[in-house]
């Protein structure tokens, strides 16, 4: 005997959690809506997958149309599905994050008449968010948080070239706490996955330090051994 399935109404969503750094601050890319529910209301960048396109391809589209970005590798790192999340019904939402490089300026241009612009805000400076997005903002917030004490995932948020200052304000930030400059330098240098250049920084004001830059064959050779980074 054949068995029917049920209809299904639900309706999936992509949502994204964008991180950068930028002057000693961690940042993370909003939007402001443009249309009910929630019109006029920050939030992070989402919308409602098409019904022939797959997860991944409609965050790639969604965070284009949105906020202009392009070519950004993001990783799905939890499932959103409480009932009542979205007041006009069954919404369920596929949350994806990266880390991307600022470089001093990442202009975004949305082409989606769906939101009126998109913003870099820092994370200590959070408004209020639409639908449920300060909780998966949250939850992405601890994914990176305790996923940078085991993976060198902190020189995907820095330049290509950075001091050791640098770095250590990005783990102090992400960390949530003060660490002691002598022995992050020295755990740092220690993993030998740091390569030391022949340039330092400039148009700085004061004492120019070295420059750094993450050696990623290094690493390569080194990531069957066990690492925690910042600690």
């Amino acid at each position: 005997m054949e068995t029917l399935l049920p209809k299904f109404d639900s309706v999936f969503s992509i949502d994204c959690v964008i991180f950068g750094f930028d002057d000693g601050e961690l940042k993370i890319l909003l939007i402001e809506r443009n249309e009910e529910p929630f019109k006029d209301w920050w939030a992070l960048p989402g919308y409602i997958v098409e019904q022939d396109e797959s997860i991944d391809h409609a965050a790639e589209r969604i965070l284009y149309e949105l906020t202009g970005l392009r070519d950004i590798y993001m990783d799905q790192f939890y499932t959103f599905g409480d009932v009542n999340r979205h007041p006009q019904g069954r919404v369920i939402t596929v949350a994806y994050y990266a880390m991307i490089r600022l470089n001093g300026n990442k202009e975004l241009k949305p082409v989606s008449n769906y939101v009126s612009k998109a913003v870099w805000t820092s994370v200590n400076d959070l408004p209020q968010l639409a639908f449920d997005h300060e909780k998966i903002f949250t939850r992405g917030f601890e994914k990176i948080r305790n996923k940078i004490s085991y993976q060198p995932i902190a020189f995907e948020l820095l330049p290509e070239k950075f001091t050791l200052t640098q770095l250590q304000q990005l783990y102090e930030v992400i960390l949530n706490k003060k660490l002691d400059k002598r022995n992050f330098r020295k755990k740092m240098l220690n993993y030998g996955i740091l390569k030391e250049l022949d340039e330092k920084q400039k148009g700085v004001s004061y004492r120019a330090a070295k420059l750094y830059k993450f050696d990623k064959r290094k690493y390569s050779k080194l990531f069957q051994k066990e690492l925690t980074f910042g600690k």
